[in-house]
């Protein structure tokens, strides 16, 4: 159900008090990092810098309590539906349950089920890596399919050469498919096409491309990761070679699963399992903390907070290590399309904005193209930082200033400057007042990698508990898709645009008009 105001009340009173405190009189309250510093799994989190007192945590923590959040939890890791509009139960923590932790019997099985495929991952990625001709990998998948497995295969890398070549493909853009095949030899790659349904358009003509490029036999040389064999059996995958997805498993989520086979192929089996075993450490900690010390509970609270309360749309992620590049592309899936709704579970409208715009690019890039806007603009824009203490190269000094940078920015950001005297003073001013969070990882293994990213989901899902949405389900991306398909014909000049609107059929018809075909 949607959240009533009644649940809201206090925090409303709360935001009104703190939104024009001054954020440096609230980081120099004594003993700050008693409530608002927390450590676990070695992931280290300081929200000093958030625009939150004692008394308006407390009322956060309440307003989890009243939205039933250690239920929803134990609801999410014992295998109950929680995604009701479609029936189903969200089981990627026993993806990563590595030690029987599950309870519930859905859980049981769905982490044996999980067990048995890592032990075909392993053969799999044993026998590719014994083959001198196997040098390339071609991952081939979109969105969740896509996205967790090649950050956390960048996130894992280090200077050594690696022992594959992994290279993905998602885009339904011809010309990346046309940049990467002329890089590689089709008699030397392999090819491991993902999706559940194995219906999605784009991954579907990529891997019918790939079918015909690796020529006579190429079929060999394929692998699916599917809930429906049979289709991948079309394109001549046997069935021998077809690791199968399940409905408990969103695409975002997926990662922990034989979706996550590139990142086995490229740092060996061992790091894959270690990155489940950080992740699970992370699922621990969630379900078994109390309220005040779970730390994706906190995560979401502030994210709440700065949403809901102080009117803030955005957040802006800004990871200091260049292997997670691609972590704000990666939360902005999980996050948006987990919890982007306007309506609550049981239809109504929500009464307060839930998912924040997630966006933002690697540091120090970052602090060269949007800082600008997020020290002097007129939006407030909280901003979650990620930094690294411990690199994997010798390059101390360029660490060193890494580090400095980050923590320059975020304490430049809450403190803020008055600009000095003279004509430009207004124009140097930089307000200060803007809240960040601090996330730093004493080094960037699978473990910790693995923890990183178990955080951020379980901080989606608290956040949608909190907000009263369904986390699980993703409807909007289907109209989208459907209109697509009915397109497609009136684009490629074989029928018509059935139903299409005025503006789309003139669209089409300047398309047709530009390729002579008008």
């Amino acid at each position: 159900m949607s959240r009533g105001s009644g649940d809201w009340l206090d925090l409303e009173g709360h935001a009104a008090r703190l939104r024009d405190t001054d954020l440096r009189a609230l980081c120099a309250l004594p003993n700050r990092e008693r409530r608002h510093v927390m450590a676990v799994a070695g992931v280290h989190a300081d929200f000093s810098r958030q625009r939150l007192d004692d008394a308006a945590l407390d009322s956060l923590l309440a307003l989890a309590n009243r939205c039933r959040h250690a239920g929803a939890v134990r609801s999410l890791v014992g295998g109950a539906v929680v995604n009701p509009t479609e029936g189903r139960p969200a089981l990627h923590t026993a993806l990563r349950d590595l030690d029987g932790w599950a309870s519930g019997a859905e859980a049981v099985r769905a982490a044996r089920a999980a067990a048995e495929v890592r032990a075909r991952m392993r053969m799999i990625v044993d026998a590719w890596a014994a083959d001198p001709d196997a040098t390339d990998v071609v991952h081939v998948g979109i969105g969740g399919s896509d996205l967790g497995p090649r950050l956390a295969c960048e996130a894992l890398a280090r200077p050594q050469p690696p022992r594959m070549r992994v290279h993905f493909l998602a885009n339904v853009d011809g010309h990346a498919a046309a940049a990467l095949l002329s890089r590689l030899d089709p008699r030397r790659t392999r090819v491991c096409l993902v999706s559940k349904s194995f219906g999605t358009q784009e991954t579907l003509l990529n891997g019918v491309l790939l079918r015909g490029w690796l020529g006579d036999g190429g079929a060999s040389r394929m692998l699916a990761v599917t809930a429906r064999p049979e289709a991948a059996a079309q394109l001549g995958i046997a069935a021998d070679a077809v690791l199968p997805m399940w409905d408990w498993v969103g695409g975002r989520y997926s990662l922990w699963s034989a979706v996550g086979l590139p990142i086995a192929l490229l740092h060996g089996m061992d790091a894959f399992e270690r990155l489940l075993a950080g992740a699970q450490a992370m699922d621990r900690h969630y379900a078994a903390a109390a309220p005040a010390d779970n730390l994706p509970l906190r995560m979401a609270l502030v994210g709440v907070w700065n949403r809901s309360l102080l009117g803030m749309p955005t957040l802006a992620l800004a990871p200091y290590d260049e292997r997670l590049r691609l972590l704000p592309a990666w939360l902005q899936q999980t996050d948006m399309e987990s919890n982007g709704k306007r309506v609550a579970l049981d239809g109504s409208p929500l009464e307060r904005a839930a998912a924040p715009v997630v966006w933002g690019e690697v540091g120090t890039n970052a602090q060269h193209a949007y800082f600008q806007s997020l020290h002097q603009g007129v939006d407030v824009v909280p901003i979650d930082f990620i930094g690294v203490a411990n690199p994997d190269h010798h390059h101390r000094g360029h660490h060193d200033a890494l580090l400095a940078n980050l923590l320059a920015q975020s304490a430049a950001l809450a403190q803020g400057t008055d600009g000095g005297e003279g004509a430009l003073a207004a124009h140097r001013a930089c307000p200060g007042g803007r809240p960040s969070t601090l996330l730093l990882l004493d080094r960037l293994t699978p473990e910790r990698v693995g923890a990183l990213l178990a955080l951020y989901e379980h901080k989606v899902h608290a956040q949608g508990v909190l907000w009263g949405v369904n986390s699980f389900d993703q409807w909007g991306v289907e109209l989208g898709k459907k209109l697509a398909n009915g397109l497609l014909p009136a684009i490629a000049g074989s029928g018509e645009a059935a139903g299409a609107d005025p503006v789309t059929r003139a669209q089409i018809a300047a398309i047709r008009g530009m390729r002579g075909e008008g």
